[in-house]
């Protein structure tokens, strides 16, 4: 949880970066991820040492003896005047040679560069993040979270961001296990690794902490977590689980930021589009059956030209629309058994080409289609009024029923303001999920209803939630014509009447 003094310090960060002429958000926040980078290396780099000194435990150095001047330590004291070319022409630099804690991060250095132009900026801007609390763990991931925020409150790139609860309900519905490999086609800003990662946390460990480290610096403390169900698999969580792509450097970037404040000292993120050629040939692995569960929003109303997807997409669904060539990618990168929760405009569900009929058909009968989830029209206002739905699927198997669920609400106004409200659908969907049993919800007229395969199949593999939900109209009785006729002639006597006495006044 932020608090209030963070969210303080947070917003004259900001404003700091404005006030010096950085005003688009996401280059606001990319700056400040080079830059809590930096004091994490030297941060990790200390741990270390200090490590080093008490148990004779070596590591591989970030720092040479000959590049400790680059060290946030060392040049945070240096003069506004003297630390700008540092910063700029060394510190940068060493981003991109750098491992730091075994992270991937040092990957999308190669083009960093630091957009700060005036040395006092720099200054104010150093000293803000040093009184960030990067070493704890439960605050610095919330921090970046609310960092994240102000792309949507800034009014640019707000698409690239998935409502926070939105993904909640999506991982809370496949209940990734600690052995999962997990994926993200076109991860963005990494929400749905991350929350991946919190609900592990959440799930398998015990809310108790016990102290075990002090950081020297800041003095603030590390925790375990007795009966720490994750231990056993710390390697795979922090290098092996979390998989995501994307084509643009500043969201992999971030991505990278975000899940290694979260935990994952390794995420395995790339520059790449999934939809091309080149993902089959770079990432054979990742392309096909390479994962046990994939959360992805992809990217709505896109067009590519047909030279530019890989052919086996093609083969199963022949359109240039983005929406259903990525549905068609994921049961690709799928395992066997694999899982998906997918975000999808609602034409994917209801449309009526060739492709959009294909796709549905593959989904119902080639595989086990387990949900539809239809969302509330105004999720992702103020940036599009586009109607969603989520898709959860399982790569091969059967699909016998379809559990349907219409979620009216979300806990938030629908209109550009998005403002709390008390109306929420999605803890009741949650719960009705997981209680679901085709005998028993057979009630079209209740939000939440379950549909044999046989009838999605004889409605031409239409998954439009109107199509099965039942309306109940209550039948209004009203008087009959000649007694609404007959008040209406009394009135309008009425009002003759006060206007003749009126008139009568005033002779």
């Amino acid at each position: 949880m932020v608090t209030g003094e963070l969210k303080r310090r947070i917003d004259a960060l900001w404003l700091e970066f404005w006030q010096g002429g950085i005003t688009n958000p996401l280059t606001v926040i990319e700056q400040i991820t080079f830059l809590m980078y930096a004091r994490l290396l030297d941060i990790n780099e200390t741990r270390d040492e200090n490590r080093e000194k008490r148990a004779g435990r070596s590591f591989q150095r970030r720092f040479k003896d000959d590049e400790q001047s680059l060290r946030w330590s060392h040049f945070r004291h240096l003069g506004a005047e003297k630390m700008l070319p540092v910063v700029r022409d060394q510190v940068f630099p060493h981003f991109k040679t750098t491992v730091a804690s075994g992270t991937a991060f040092a990957e999308f250095m190669k083009d960093a560069q630091l957009m700060i132009q005036k040395p006092g900026l720099l200054v104010k801007a150093v000293n803000m993040i040093h009184e960030l609390p990067l070493t704890e763990g439960d605050t610095k991931g919330d921090l970046y979270e609310y960092l994240l925020s102000k792309l949507t409150t800034a009014g640019i790139n707000g698409q690239f961001r998935t409502p926070r609860h939105i993904i909640r309900l999506m991982v809370d519905m496949l209940e990734p296990k600690p052995t999962d490999v997990v994926g993200d086609p076109a991860c963005g800003t990494g929400g749905f690794l991350v929350s991946v990662m919190q609900y592990l946390l959440e799930t398998y460990t015990s809310p108790e902490g016990t102290i075990v480290e002090t950081d020297s610096e800041t003095g603030a403390s590390a925790k375990i977590y007795t009966g720490d169900l994750l231990e056993a698999h710390r390697d795979h969580i922090r290098g092996g689980m979390f998989h995501g792509f994307d084509f643009d450097a500043t969201m992999l970037r971030i991505a990278a930021m975000n899940l290694m404040l979260h935990g994952v000292d390794d995420p395995d993120i790339h520059y790449q589009d999934t939809l091309s050629t080149s993902f089959t040939e770079r990432f054979p692995e990742a392309a096909s059956d390479g994962f046990d569960i994939i959360l992805a929003n992809p990217p709505f109303k896109g067009s590519l030209d047909f030279e530019d997807v890989h052919a086996s997409l093609l083969r199963q669904v022949k359109t240039k629309k983005t929406e259903l060539l990525f549905v068609t990618l994921i049961l690709r990168m799928l395992k066997n058994g694999g899982r998906s929760a997918t975000i999808v405009p609602d034409g994917v569900l209801f449309g009526s080409s060739g492709a959009h009929q294909a796709l549905r058909k593959l989904l119902v009968d080639n595989n086990q289609l387990e949900a539809v989830i239809s969302l509330p029209s105004g999720v992702f206002k103020p940036y599009a009024g586009v109607s969603t739905g989520i898709l959860v699927f399982t790569k091969g198997g059967r699909t016998d029923n379809v559990f349907f669920y219409d979620a009216q609400a979300d806990g938030f106004s629908l209109d550009d303001k998005r403002e709390p409200i008390n109306e929420n659908d999605l803890p009741e969907c949650l719960a009705r999920w997981r209680a679901h049993n085709p005998n028993h919800d057979i009630d079209r007229t209740a939000k939440a209803f379950v549909v044999p395969v046989q009838e999605i199949r004889e409605s031409n593999y239409d998954l439009a939630l109107n199509r099965y939900k039942k309306t109940v109209y209550k039948e209004e009785e009203y008087d009959p014509p000649q007694v609404l006729l007959q008040r209406l002639k009394a009135l309008n006597d009425d009002i003759a009447s006060d206007l003749a006495d009126l008139e009568e006044m005033l002779k």
